[in-house]
C-alpha cells in the first residue's frame, strides 16, 4: 500500500513536468496512431521544434514515455529553456533512452542516429548528426559534452589542393561512461566498458585499446586498463530513477 502511494506521487510529480503540449504534437505527428496514443516519447519542459520532417523509429517494446527529452533525472533543477530538435533524418531507438535539459539534436536529412537501451545525453549535451552516430546500450553521455561527426566546413591540402573529407561515422560502445565536457568528434570508434574522462577530445578508433579502459586528454589516449564504471552495482538504482513507467 506504502509503496503503491509512493509511486503515485512520483507519477505526479512528473506528470507535472512534462509538456504536454510538445508531448501530444510530436508523438501524433510522427507516429502512426496505434504508436502514438501510447505516447512513447515525453518532452519536458521548453523545447523548439525547427524540422520535423525525418522519422522516429522505435525497435524496442513500446513503453509508454520510454523516450524522455529533457528528462529530470540529474541534480540540476532549473533550465535556460534552450532545447531545440532539428529531425530530418532518422531516428533510430532501441530500447529506454534519456536527454538531460537544454540540449541540442540535429539529424540532417539522410543522415541516422541510433541509440541503444539506456543510452542518454546529459543537460547542455549536444548531438550534431550529418552522416552517422551510433550509441550503444548503456552508452552514457556526460553533462556539456557534444558529439559531432563533422568539421562543418570543407578542409583542403595546401600541397595538393586534395579536399579532406569533413563527414564521417561515430559509432560509441556498449557500457561507455563519458564525463562531463567531452567533445567527441567524427571518426570516433570506442570499446565495449569504456571510460572518457572529463575535458576529452576523442577523435579515432579506440577499439585496440580494448575493453574496461579509461581514456582521455586532448585528444584522448589510454591512462589506465583494467578499470570500469560498476554498472551491476548501479543497474539496479538506474532503472529505477530512469525508467518512468506510467
Amino acid at each position: 500500500m506504502i509503496q503503491s502511494l509512493r509511486d503515485i506521487k512520483r507519477k505526479f510529480k512528473i506528470a507535472r513536468k512534462v509538456n504536454w503540449v510538445k508531448t501530444l504534437y510530436f508523438n501524433f505527428k510522427m507516429f502512426p496512431f496505434s504508436i502514438a496514443k501510447k505516447l512513447p516519447v515525453f518532452f519536458y519542459g521548453s523545447v523548439k521544434f525547427t524540422s520535423l520532417k525525418g522519422s522516429i523509429i522505435i525497435d524496442a517494446p513500446l513503453k509508454t514515455a520510454m523516450i524522455g527529452f529533457g528528462q529530470p533525472y540529474e541534480m540540476t533543477t532549473r533550465s535556460c529553456g534552450i532545447a531545440e530538435l532539428f529531425l530530418e533524418g532518422q531516428f533510430l531507438v532501441n530500447g529506454h533512452i534519456q536527454f538531460g535539459k537544454d540540449y541540442f539534436v540535429y539529424i540532417k536529412k539522410g543522415a541516422q542516429l541510433q541509440m541503444g537501451h539506456m543510452a542518454s545525453l546529459a543537460s547542455q549535451g549536444k548531438i550534431i548528426c550529418t552522416n552517422s552516430i551510433s550509441l550503444g546500450s548503456w552508452a552514457r553521455i556526460g553533462s556539456e559534452s557534444q558529439l559531432m561527426d563533422t568539421n562543418f566546413h570543407q578542409m583542403i591540402d595546401t600541397t595538393t589542393n586534395e579536399k579532406i573529407h569533413t563527414t564521417n561515422s561515430i559509432t560509441i560502445g556498449n557500457y561507455n561512461f563519458f564525463s562531463n565536457r567531452v567533445s567527441i568528434m567524427s571518426n570516433t570508434i570506442t570499446p565495449d566498458f569504456c571510460t572518457i574522462a572529463s575535458n576529452s577530445l576523442t577523435n579515432k578508433n579506440y577499439t585496440s585499446l580494448g575493453r574496461n579502459t579509461l581514456i582521455g586528454g586532448l585528444p584522448a589516449k589510454l591512462i589506465k586498463e583494467n578499470i570500469s564504471r560498476d554498472w551491476e552495482g548501479e543497474r539496479e538504482s538506474l532503472e529505477k530513477n530512469l525508467i518512468i513507467n506510467f
